[in-house]
């Protein structure tokens, strides 16, 4: 008893204590520190301050990303190339890996050293990027308006809306149940008669066309066999049968792509279909680590866990320049753009947006999107009347898009809004437009430094008082953005030190509050002057 209580103490007592027998870390808060990281989806709780129940970064990832990274503002972080699990109460942050003791590595003593140090030594950029159409107009993805019944003539008729309404022309993405069955690269005949002819008539609109795809195989298919018999699919635990994975679509097999080979087949479909249909890339869905329990299957890779198809799932999108991802491991510097989860149609999934793109940017995912705009949970669309849209939630979830690194459209803004609010929003768009070359330097330097496009204020201005800011940020070095996220057209804005200018041309002296004034059609930003 006496030794337990010494152990106790000590760990009180150390900053960093590690019990070897566990391989578990507690780190106790320094004085003024805040740590972030882990999961891109907590980042409405981040910087770490209230209590966060046990968290396995293995088998769970709230609907988006994760890494093994957490960064502190007094620049000690820590890294891991395995996942683990983490908890945060009584102000430490605690983790614990079945594969290793996690060092405490320090770099610096802010929250930027410490991202750069950790970018460089695990996620180094490659100076490549997505294409550059993603960040500089917006995209368009069917999703909320079609659902599963992705089809031609209502897809041509989005398109030709989207031109008609006086949006930009940009990436269009066509959304889940496009093909024939999973596992087949073939549009359905039935919904589509000309699927070549609809691609080469939205090319001829300027846009670019993306397909929704995933890994998994309808079973008793034709490709389910053929792939069968080329051992190309996760086998169940102990068994050299395919494994029957449950996702939200149902049943189904899943390739494996541990196996060279099989990834290598898998992206071949893919140019395939880009050959024969004109696409020019994909949104890569479903690749979540949950799907991949090691407990309840063989992979060919027998070392292979869990976050290890996650990854290989995420390396196919590197052969395409058009791709989408909303599920990661690693893979951070890399030219891959990551959505946020799907968050229904509310308020506080709104207030979520910049806190969520925060924290994707201090894990490594620069190339980001917000989901898509008013938010991409088709459920909370269902059954809700024109008139009963909360049209203010709307154009606030567009200014939020506007100014961030890619913007994405879903649910028809000409559908559901006023003649006034609609022309707020197109304004919105074309807004991003003007920002799209300032945006897109943003990313190559991103490409070469592989710091974040958008920045916590702490990283930018540290030791101000910004850690627990999470409703601005900076977009590159040069704007702060302040968007409005409730339904009230007022807000406080927190300058830093030095000279700004508003978006109405007003010079303002930093390092105060100042509470401001925003009508329906303004989006708060100041640039920065010295």
């Amino acid at each position: 008893m006496n030794f337990i209580k010494s152990i106790l103490t000590l760990a009180v007592l150390s900053s960093t204590y590690i019990l070897n027998a566990q391989n578990v870390t507690i780190i106790n808060y320094d004085k003024d520190e805040f740590w972030w990281g882990g999961v891109v989806a907590l980042g409405s709780k981040m910087p770490y301050i209230q209590p966060v129940k046990q968290f396995d970064l293995a088998l769970q990832n709230n609907n988006n990303q994760v890494v093994p990274l957490f960064l502190s503002n007094k620049g000690r972080y820590v890294w891991s190339d395995k996942p683990f699990k983490f908890e945060v109460k009584n102000n430490q942050l605690i983790l614990d890996s079945k594969y290793e003791n996690i060092q405490i590595q320090k770099s610096g003593n802010t929250l930027k050293s410490a991202y750069l140090d950790a970018s460089n030594r695990h996620f180094k950029s490659n100076f490549i990027l997505p294409n550059e159409l993603l960040f500089v107009k917006p995209q368009y993805n069917t999703w909320i308006e079609l659902m599963y019944n992705q089809n031609q003539t209502d897809i041509l008729k989005y398109a030709n809306a989207i031109k008609s309404n006086g949006f930009p022309e940009g990436v269009l993405m066509i959304d889940d149940n496009w093909q024939r069955y999973y596992g087949n690269f073939d549009f359905r005949a039935e919904k589509f008669s000309d699927a070549k002819g609809m691609i080469n008539e939205m090319h001829s609109m300027g846009f670019k066309v993306m397909v929704w795809i995933s890994p998994f195989v309808s079973a008793d298919s034709e490709q389910y066999r053929a792939l069968e018999a080329k051992g190309y699919l996760i086998k169940e635990k102990g068994k050299n049968t395919p494994a029957i994975i449950s996702w939200w679509n149902g049943k189904s097999a899943c390739y494996d792509l541990t196996n060279p080979e099989a990834k290598a087949y898998f992206i071949k479909q893919l140019k395939d279909m880009q050959a024969k249909y004109g696409v020019d890339g994909f949104k890569f869905d479903a690749g979540d680590n949950g799907f991949y329990d090691e407990n309840y299957i063989d992979s060919y890779d027998k070392n292979a866990i869990s976050v290890d198809h996650t990854k290989a799932w995420s390396e196919i999108g590197l052969e395409f320049p058009f791709n989408e991802y909303r599920a990661g491991w690693q893979l951070g510097g890399q030219p891959l753009v990551q959505r946020l989860g799907d968050k229904p149609y509310s308020w506080k999934a709104v207030q979520m947006l910049i806190p969520d793109m925060i924290s994707a940017g201090l894990l490594g995912y620069a190339y980001t999107c917000p989901d898509m705009i008013g938010g991409g949970s088709f459920t909370t669309f269902l059954n809700i009347k024109k008139d009963q849209f909360d049209q203010t939630l709307i154009v606030r979830s567009t200014q939020i898009h506007a100014m961030m690194p890619m913007m994405q459209f879903s649910v028809a803004p000409w559908r559901i809004l006023s003649k006034e609010n609609l022309e707020i929003v197109i304004d919105a768009a074309k807004l991003h437009e003007k920002f799209g070359d300032y945006i897109l330097e943003y990313a190559k330097i991103s490409s070469k430094t592989g710091e974040p496009i958008v920045r916590h204020m702490e990283y930018e201005f540290p030791n101000q008082g910004f850690e627990q800011i999470t409703d601005q940020y900076m977009l590159g070095k040069k704007y702060m953005v302040a968007p409005v996220v409730t339904a009230e057209n007022k807000r406080a804005i927190k300058l830093p030190k030095g000279k700004w200018k508003d978006d109405l041309g007003k010079i303002q002296q930093g390092g105060k509050i100042i509470q401001v004034d925003v009508p329906l059609n303004r989006i708060p930003y100041f640039e920065k002057l010295d």
